[in-house]
């Protein structure tokens, strides 16, 4: 996938969740801007060779880096693993994340804490290990920020979500994260920023867009009219990871169509 210009020349990215979805077109994409890139799975290996197949054939640069993200050891081997590969890194994109759904009443405490073990803490381990890195390697003329975190998040750090507060939880929490530890390393001219997808069409919600009839419900609450691609979202991935954002930093990038401009609460 070409991208018209390289904007990230020889860096080198992490994404995580990167077997598929979101993660997938990021990692497509990020390649096709020049980036060499890690693509992290947990027990979808032959999803990520697909992906990291597809990156090669294209004559770019990847491999399949297997790790649970809520484990601190196995984050910890992921990144040297890549650096030992490919000698740094660069951008992290902390895009894994499950949904475990239920009524609260009916939430067990293993569906809160899974999706809270991945999501929030997973996103904050894989930061604060993409942050050690950036600290300790020298800066490189590719890049004007010494390393860059991108969270990804969800509408649901600003829209109530009934039926799955655990899932509206942890992105909320992802977001204070991301303004804390952008806060916290500006200074070190590291940049962290997230994405809030809205309504993207990816295996996880494949039960609504595939379906014409809620299809059509959900665009209905998206002003912009339709339901978003997962290279919706890499796009300004890829933006937010390139010297063009190199000013931003803290913010979160809603790419919704529109939904939360509509939306002040969810309650199906």
């Amino acid at each position: 996938m070409s991208t018209g210009q390289l904007m990230l020349q020889d860096q080198c990215a992490i994404i995580t969740g990167g077997s598929s979805g979101i993660g997938a077109a990021v990692a497509m994409v990020f390649a096709g801007a020049g980036a060499k890139v890690g693509i992290n799975h947990y027990g979808d290996a032959a999803a990520a060779a697909s992906i990291v197949r597809k990156i090669r054939n294209g004559g770019g640069s990847a491999l399949v880096l297997e790790a649970d993200v809520s484990r601190e050891d196995a984050v910890r081997q992921m990144f040297a693993d890549f650096a030992h590969a490919f000698g740094r890194v660069d951008i992290l994109v902390a895009n894994a994340g499950i949904q475990r759904d239920a009524p609260s009443i009916r939430m067990t405490m293993e569906e809160w804490q899974a999706v809270i073990d991945v999501n929030l803490t997973g996103q904050f381990i894989c930061a604060r290990e993409a942050i050690r890195h950036f600290l300790n390697q020298s800066s490189t003329a590719q890049s004007k920020s010494r390393g860059k975190i991108i969270c990804m998040s969800s509408v649901h750090e600003f829209i109530p979500w009934a039926g799955h507060v655990n899932y509206a939880a942890s992105k909320a929490g992802v977001m204070m994260m991301m303004k804390s530890l952008a806060l916290e390393v500006a200074h070190n001219n590291i940049r962290v920023n997230g994405i809030a997808p809205g309504a993207i069409k990816t295996k996880i919600n494949a039960g609504v867009w595939s379906d014409p009839e809620k299809a059509r419900q959900l665009q209905q609450l998206i002003p912009r009219g339709r339901i978003g691609e997962p290279l919706d979202i890499a796009q300004a991935a890829l933006w937010l990871a390139s010297d063009a954002a190199d000013y931003v930093t803290g913010t979160t990038i809603f790419v919704d169509g529109g939904l939360t401009l509509k939306m002040g609460a969810r309650s199906e």
